[in-house]
């Protein structure tokens, strides 16, 4: 394994913002005091050493609560990671799942997991039609992906689209072109029009004003801009769409394999095998 030189460049506070090691280290010890005649068993050092391998290994996840598995980019990915490789011979199979569905085998791994980021996550797969569509194991993954793991950068964009429909100005233009301001005004005379969606340009001048001082995560300011550049109007969940579809962005979560490997696993067709 290649180790991380860069985190040798990062102060004490740093570091610890980073991997949220306190984050971890409050959760071990808030699970040693509610367990604790059951771990104390077969030792403290141990139950410390145990917790943060599987957090290392990230199946730390399994069977938590939503407000835990959101809690970190760690904890999204390695819960995205983790829904794929339970639920791949779905995809594998063919089968098309309803978002029902798809939010009750979410449950199985997460019992209170929201059937919202799951409507959401269809929205994007359907392009806001009917939700009640059947969607590929495929489709819904990384779409599902980008909605889990970008949530709080979806819902800031939201708003800037919506802005933009109505005619607005949205705060997080910081320093809008004299192109964009003239583009703007033309537009807020219009009757808006959901289907065709906003002018492209001013959505990604916006983003990248909404990146400069976001402190959540959020993909690439070259993909988006990679995106956005191809096309002069666009609809939100046409870019979010996207933005699923986008090998730059994946690798950069790190959860799931590109598209052509994503229903490859050797290791878990040998243990299928055995069965």
């Amino acid at each position: 394994m290649k180790m991380n030189t860069e985190r040798f460049n990062l102060t004490v506070d740093e570091y610890l913002a980073e991997t949220n090691v306190l984050f971890y280290l409050n959760d071990a010890v808030t699970q040693l005091l509610e367990h604790k005649e059951e771990y104390t068993q077969f030792g403290v050092v141990r139950y410390f050493a145990e917790y943060f391998t599987s957090v290392k290994n990230g199946n730390h996840v399994l069977f938590r609560e939503f407000s835990y598995i959101k809690a970190t980019p760690h904890n999204r990915e390695s819960f995205i990671h983790i829904f794929w490789k339970c639920f791949r011979q779905i995809g594998k199979n063919g089968d098309l799942l309803a978002m029902s569905e798809y939010s009750s085998l979410l449950q199985l791994l997460c019992p209170d997991f929201p059937a919202e980021m799951v409507q959401n996550t269809a929205r994007i797969v359907l392009i806001d039609d009917a939700t009640d569509c059947l969607m590929s194991f495929s489709d819904f993954i990384y779409s599902f992906q980008i909605q889990f793991f970008y949530e709080e950068f979806v819902e800031s964009i939201s708003a800037i689209y919506q802005d933009l429909l109505s005619g607005k100005n949205p705060n997080t233009v910081i320093v809008p072109t004299s192109t964009s301001v003239e583009q703007l005004s033309s537009s807020a005379n219009d009757e808006p029009d959901v289907q065709e969606g906003v002018d492209a340009t001013i959505f990604c001048e916006c983003i990248e004003g909404l990146c400069e001082r976001f402190k959540h995560k959020y993909p690439s300011t070259v993909a988006i801009k990679e995106i956005l550049d191809n096309t002069q109007r666009v609809s939100f969940y046409g870019f979010l769409m996207a933005l699923a579809k986008h090998e730059g962005i994946n690798q950069d979560i790190g959860a799931l394999p590109n598209k052509p490997d994503l229903l490859i696993d050797p290791e878990m067709d040998q243990e299928l095998e055995r069965l």
